[in-house]
């Protein structure tokens, strides 16, 4: 948790907001994907890309 506190007072000092929206899209692929690597989703997966 410390690296989130960490990452949010460097947003918040140098106000670089537009980076949350870009790391929250890459934590939520990169979640889709080890969640869905070995069932039967995954094919339906790897057409997006």
């Amino acid at each position: 948790m410390s690296f989130v506190k960490e990452f949010w007072q460097f947003l918040k000092i140098r106000k670089k907001f537009w980076l949350l929206p870009i790391i929250i899209v890459l934590a939520l692929f990169g979640g889709l994907i080890v969640l869905t690597q070995g069932s039967a989703v995954a094919p339906f997966i790897y057409t997006l890309f």
